[in-house]
């Protein structure tokens, strides 16, 4: 087996987050280079580990990656927002440990032919399942203006959104536009110099809110939380890293609504609506990565990572 040399983000901090049991029963749901999964498997002595992950080249490359471990390794191919199918399916009523590494994976951005990087000429595809229907390429030639501009504006953040969706339409009515590269060009030609100027690729944002878009991402993370939540045994962990405030903003109010205890009005002298918090928040701010691990991973710069556990 070749040196896994990938070291996947705040991985420390996920270990310690999961408190992992050698005999528990664990759900890595977005299984990617097997980062966290190698390290959370070779921690079980008789438990078990499910591995999730909707992109099958992830799956098959975790084969040999996790290959000392298999014994105790599930690999499933599916969305991490089924995850209440996904233990239907293995007989599992609960888990002793969740977690969710969101957003595009490292393999995904590396490689050139998978449409996700504006840095390589490639096909518009951005699908973290190559099994689905929609692409990057439908999004930019046939969706109308008005809803390229909300997309762009809403996952992108971007504020030169209306100018763009408009210069899309117009160089699409001359012909469609196909690969990674023209879609960049595209978008430069609609900035002013200024923007053209900033440290951040003017295609970024763009191009996250695209594929966001392609693999509803945002709406994956909401039904991700309300089916992950009660599949969890009592005491088990849930740890989700987020890399940009959309995600992070659903996975904050999401365990808040969870760790939400009684609704009544405060005047009320007791409590007649019988609520009791299904979480507690581990930490009540995210955890960051550290200095060092931006410095020698920048990709990590953006995570963060919540945690909670099931009362």
């Amino acid at each position: 087996m070749s040196e896994f040399t990938h070291r996947p983000v705040l991985l420390d901090e996920c270990i310690e987050a999961l408190n992992i049991r050698p005999d528990g029963i664990y759900l890595d749901g977005t299984l990617g280079r097997a980062g966290h999964s190698r390290e959370i498997a070779r921690r079980l002595t008789a438990g078990r580990l499910i591995c999730v992950d909707r992109d099958q080249a992830a799956l098959d490359a975790a084969r040999e990656r996790l290959a000392p471990w298999m014994d105790w390794v599930t690999l499933v191919h599916s969305n991490f927002d089924r995850v209440d199918g996904i233990l239907d399916g293995l007989s599992l009523p609960g888990v002793d440990g969740m977690l969710f590494d969101l957003g595009v994976s490292s393999p995904q951005l590396d490689d050139g032919a998978r449409g996700f990087s504006y840095m390589t000429d490639a096909p518009l595809d951005m699908r973290m399942d190559r099994g689905e229907g929609l692409t990057a390429a439908d999004i930019v030639n046939t969706w109308p203006q008005e809803e390229l501009r909300r997309i762009i504006s809403r996952y992108g953040e971007e504020r030169y959104a209306p100018q763009i969706a408009g210069a899309i339409v117009r160089r699409r009515e001359d012909k469609p536009i196909t690969t990674t590269l023209e879609l960049v060009e595209v978008i430069k030609s609609a900035m002013p110099g200024k923007a053209l100027r900033e440290k951040q690729h003017p295609a970024k944002r763009t191009f996250q809110a695209i594929r966001i878009a392609v693999n509803d991402e945002l709406a994956s993370v909401e039904r991700m939380l309300r089916r992950a939540v009660p599949r969890l045994n009592r005491g088990g962990r849930l740890a989700v890293i987020t890399f940009h405030s959309l995600e992070d903003r659903i996975v904050k109010t999401g365990l808040a609504e969870f760790a939400r205890g009684c609704t009544c009005p405060p005047d009320f002298p007791v409590c007649v609506c019988g609520r009791t918090p299904d979480i507690r928040l581990v930490n009540k701010k995210p955890i960051l990565p550290s200095e060092r691990e931006i410095e020698e991973n920048p990709r990590a710069r953006s995570s963060k990572l919540r945690v909670a556990e099931k009362l």
